[in-house]
Order: structure tokens, then sequence, then C-alpha cells
């Protein structure tokens, strides 16, 4: 395990919350050997729709996946956070028309893709887990689906606000910020301009984003994603 006692601790602890870690001692030693550490700024975008797919396990920072249409518009299809990995459906189906989006500054450690295949056709075990990964994010589709419309007006409005912000910083710098009214969150989120108020209240009390002339920045991103996702309440 020289390679693994060789890595600093932020990369071995995402690598202890990721699924490589059910990998055997030998095939991770093998997929590290040709692994390369991606540090990418703020608004950066690693991956870029029709690009050679490629494979990578969030170390630090919030990653967007987001999806666009031909008429400019986008969707946004999962965040990632260390300890997740990008990129695993892509090694059975193929390219994902897909965008990666660096919503904060982030490191990624990029797997080579011909190695994976290569353990996983050997090994019965790393293709399991694989497989448990596909599906789990499969999962996550559905739940982001039913929390979109089931969600709280809280939990809605903070995932709007986070959409907005991001794809806003595609072309307007590092500065996460939403430029909207609270009437049109509202519209969005499916509810009416005095509840959308004190939900926003709410999440600047808890430092979460401010409001400002400009519009409503971002302070904490992965704070926001975790009100979205109702596991802080």
């Amino acid at each position: 395990m020289a390679l693994l006692d060789s890595l600093d601790p932020a990369t071995r602890q995402a690598l202890k919350a990721s699924l490589l870690a059910k990998f055997p001692p030998a095939a991770l030693e093998t997929l590290l050997s040709d692994a390369i550490r991606l540090d990418i700024p703020a608004g950066g975008m690693p991956y870029r729709e029709g690009d050679f797919p490629r494979t990578g396990l969030v170390v630090k920072g919030l990653v967007r996946v987001f999806m666009t249409s031909q008429a400019g518009r986008q969707v946004t299809v999962r965040y990632a956070r260390p300890g997740e990995l990008l990129g695993v459906p892509a090694l059975v189906g193929g390219p994902v028309p897909v965008n990666v989006q660096a919503v904060t500054e982030i490191s990624l450690l990029m797997l080579n893709t011909r190695t994976i295949e290569t353990i996983a056709r050997a090994d019965g075990e790393i293709a399991w887990a694989l497989a448990e990964e596909t599906s789990q994010r499969l999962y996550a589709v559905l739940e982001e689906l039913a929390g979109n419309t089931f969600g709280s007006v809280r939990e809605r409005t903070a995932r709007h606000l986070l959409n907005l912000a991001a794809e806003r910083q595609l072309t307007s710098g590092k500065i996460l910020i939403a430029s909207v009214t609270q009437q049109e969150i509202a519209d969005a989120v499916g509810s009416v301009r005095e509840v959308v108020a004190r939900a926003l209240r709410q999440l600047s009390e808890e430092g979460l984003l401010k409001n400002t002339p400009d519009g409503i920045v971002i302070l904490e991103p992965a704070g926001l994603l975790e009100v979205s996702l109702g596991t802080n309440l």
C-alpha cells in the first residue's frame, strides 16, 4: 500500500469514503499508479459534453453536473461532494451528454478508465461495486425528481438558488450570485412570496447566503446543498 500511504490526508479521506474503499488493496494500488490529481478553480469545467469519458474522485469542493438543451437552457443532474465518484456509468454506457462544473475550487483524482475496465473485468467484487455505484446514481436521480416536487419550500428554494447561481457563474466569474426576485423564486418553486421570504431570511440567518443590491450571494454552497437535500433542518 505504498502509493496509498503517500497520499495527502484529503485524498486518503475521500478514498475511504468512496466505493474505491471496497477494492482489494492490490487493485487499488494499480488504480492509483496512473491516477492524476487535477485542481480546478471555481467556475472551471473539467469535462464538457462530447469529451472522451473520464472517471474521477472528488477530493475537495463542490461539483455540479448538468445538461444543456439545444436552446442553451440548463438542468442540474447532480451535485458531487468529496468522496463521490464522477463518470462511473460512462465506463459501460460510453460518453454521457453532460457537463461538469467546479462550483467551488475543487480537486479531483482522475482515474484511468482503461485501468478500471481491466481490473473490473478481472474481479467480480470490483465489477459489483461499480454496479452498486451506478444503481445509487439512479436512485439519486429519483430522489432529485421527488425533491423537486415534494420537498419543503425551504429545500426547493435552496436548490433553486444554488442552480441559478451556478449557472450564472459560468459566464460571470467565480462569485456565486443569483439575480432573482422573491416573487420569481416563489413562481419557480410553486409557493408564494411571503413563504419564500421567510425561507430566505432563515437561510441568511444561518450564514448560507446574503442579500446584496446585485442579487443573492451564496456564501456556503455545500451548506445550501445540504438544506436542499433535507439533511440540514
